[in-house]
């Protein structure tokens, strides 16, 4: 099977899938008062369904996956998936995106079990804003796990802040200090609009493209980016061992070099993290049978990515928040 590409020549080695809605922290720009279940929802892919889910993905060119939420930890047989996605077939690089919490308790249970990069959402090095953002004092605990992870030798250690205005647009001397001895890949993400936080995103909004003008000015070059990379506009210097990562949804020709897949806690592929539309995988998840029926299905469905999203326009599709389709 020829690798998965779309009508605008871009191809998708790379699937986000989550693993289960629910998180622990209540984050301002997302949960800001906390997970609350629907009742009535479908519980999320069971361990025999994602295995079915990512071989059909692997015949279509997919080698890097990364697990996402919600907040993955919570769900009690996280480690089981790891060891699942790890076994997929053509999978070279796992990465999980976490809130940390559980990460220096769980850390070496997770790379016996095939996991070789990570990402640790920590949005402030200040304990005190770090606690106003999240809702929990963990900073120092959650710290610990990344250098844990460092010193374990996991493959890829990357931190993600999301750019907040008047919050923590202020820190970049406190991250700058932190990144000169650490190898860590810093990304800055910035704020996106959903389907629930407008108020939020109109008060807290800052380009993320100024923050970029600093890095320049202070001797940070621009590196060329991977075919199998996340949409950071990434950034290194000489007298740093880190890296610094833009994400810039805003800016121009974000989408052109788009090279990854979604698919929800409950299997709903999704063509853009902002599309107007999920795609029910799970029908064709139940028995090993159907794989040639789900690779056709995923083939079938490309054809209607869009060239890019339309948050410009204000239009953030049926995303409510960002837990609900892991970011």
């Amino acid at each position: 099977m020829s690798p998965l590409a779309d009508r605008y020549g871009r191809r998708f080695p790379y699937l986000r899938l989550s693993v289960i809605p629910a998180c622990n922290f209540r984050c301002t720009y997302c949960l800001p008062h906390g997970y609350h279940a629907d009742p009535h929802a479908a519980q999320p892919l069971s361990l025999a369904e994602i295995a079915r889910l990512l071989r059909g993905f692997a015949e279509l060119g997919m080698h890097k996956l990364r697990i996402t939420g919600g907040e993955p930890s919570v769900r009690h047989d996280l480690t089981e998936v790891l060891r699942t996605a790890a076994a997929a077939p053509g999978v070279t690089k796992l990465a999980m995106t976490t809130n940390g919490s559980l990460l220096s308790r769980r850390l070496h249970e997770w790379m016996d079990a095939g996991l070789n990069a990570i990402n640790v959402s920590v949005d402030s090095l200040d304990r005190a804003n770090f606690a106003r953002i999240t809702g929990h004092d963990r900073l120092d605990d959650i710290l610990h796990g990344v250098d844990m992870a460092l010193g374990a030798g996991m493959a890829s250690v990357k931190l993600n802040a999301v750019l907040l205005r008047g919050v923590n647009d202020g820190e970049l001397p406190a991250w700058l200090d932190y990144l000169r001895e650490r190898r860590i890949g810093l990304r800055f993400i910035e704020l996106m609009q959903t389907g629930d936080n407008l108020a939020f995103f109109r008060d807290r909004h800052v380009r993320a493209e100024l923050l970029e003008t600093q890095l320049l000015e202070s001797g940070w070059q621009l590196l060329p980016r991977a075919a199998d990379a996340g949409p950071a506009r990434e950034y290194r210097h000489a007298d740093y061992a880190g890296r610094i990562g833009i994400i810039a949804p805003y800016s121009k020709d974000f989408c052109s070099g788009c090279n990854r897949l979604r698919v929800t806690a409950t299997g709903d592929l999704r063509l853009c993290l902002f599309g107007e539309f999920g795609i029910p995988l799970r029908p064709l998840l139940q028995a090993d049978e159907q794989l040639e029926d789900l690779v056709r299905a995923i083939g079938g469905q490309i054809g209607r990515k869009e060239q890019g999203h339309f948050l410009h326009e204000g239009r953030t599709g049926i995303t409510p928040h960002l837990a609900s389709t892991g970011g």
